[in-house]
């Protein structure tokens, strides 16, 4: 059995937090938060099949997610070069110029990443996970190495979460929605069902029944989380009693995951790359 750890390793910011459920979460607000840059979801409108194939491109993504944080060193690099020379190929016409572009721009790489890791840092922390400042600048800090993978220069890349801010800030006016940010906003929060997921009956209980007003909660919650500068480009608005809101919603949702999970079989609930990484850890210790 192989000892490689991976890019990060037990003693990792990294493996500690996303062992938590809730970053399921975090990976939807940030799809919201991608939706915002003009260009970046114009690459996704343009080159993706995600209405046609949702939930087989959030299965894909999640796979590359976990790869990256749960693989042998060579598992994460194979996975980074699959997806960048798929991106290498891409192009996409920025809706307010006309302008035809890559989508693999350092400066697109460098947004989808940096909304990705403060997705998943922040709905974790205002979700009742317990980090230390310095745990949370470590985490950004780790990330370097996925940002690495996917060819993002790490000396671009804000490392602490004041950097991330400063980050924000600077973004901000090249922000805007757009056409294709609505649609895609539309899509994540009333996600179609997929016509060979059985019968119409079946579907139509998807479509109308508990699943999914469940699913419509949790998409409300993954917004609410915005910072308020997005919700506001949103059309919705920045109060502090809607922050305090999201934050007890996702307390809730962390609290139930982690009481039905409890109770889900470990061959269940552990995904098995994880399973595999615990096991090589505990090797490389033995």
């Amino acid at each position: 059995m192989s000892e490689d750890v991976g890019l990060f390793g037990p003693s990792s910011v990294t493996w500690k937090l996303h062992q938590d459920p809730i970053l399921m979460l975090g990976g939807l607000r940030s799809l919201y938060l991608q939706a915002l840059h003009p260009r970046a979801v114009a690459a996704v409108a343009q080159n993706s099949h995600y209405r046609a194939d949702p939930w087989g491109r959030l299965s894909r993504t999640s796979n590359y997610v976990g790869t990256v944080i749960w693989g042998t060193t060579a598992e994460a690099e194979a996975a980074a070069l699959r997806v960048r020379r798929m991106h290498a190929r891409m192009r996409a016409t920025d809706p307010r110029t006309g302008e035809l572009f890559r989508i693999d721009e350092p400066d697109l790489l460098r947004w989808v990443h940096v909304t990705e890791v403060e997705s998943f840092l922040t709905t974790a922390l205002r979700a009742g996970v317990r980090l230390t400042p310095a745990e949370v600048d470590g985490y950004y800090t780790e990330q370097l190495k996925a940002a690495e993978l996917m060819g993002i220069d790490p000396a671009t890349v804000p490392t602490t979460a004041d950097e991330t801010a400063d980050y924000y800030a600077k973004i901000l006016p090249d922000l805007a929605l757009t056409k294709a940010g609505v649609e895609t906003a539309m899509f994540l929060t009333v996600p179609s069902v997929p016509e060979n997921w059985g019968s119409r009956a079946f579907r139509l209980g998807l479509t109308l029944g508990p699943t999914r007003w469940a699913y419509t909660g949790i998409a409300a919650t993954a917004l609410a989380l915005l910072p308020p500068w997005a919700r506001r480009l949103y059309g919705g608005l920045g109060w502090p009693t809607t922050d305090l809101t999201a934050d007890l919603s996702a307390r809730s949702l962390r609290f139930l995951l982690s009481t039905v999970l409890a109770t889900v079989p470990r061959s269940l609930r552990v995904a098995p790359i994880r399973e595999a990484a615990l096991a090589r850890a505990a090797a490389a210790r033995a």
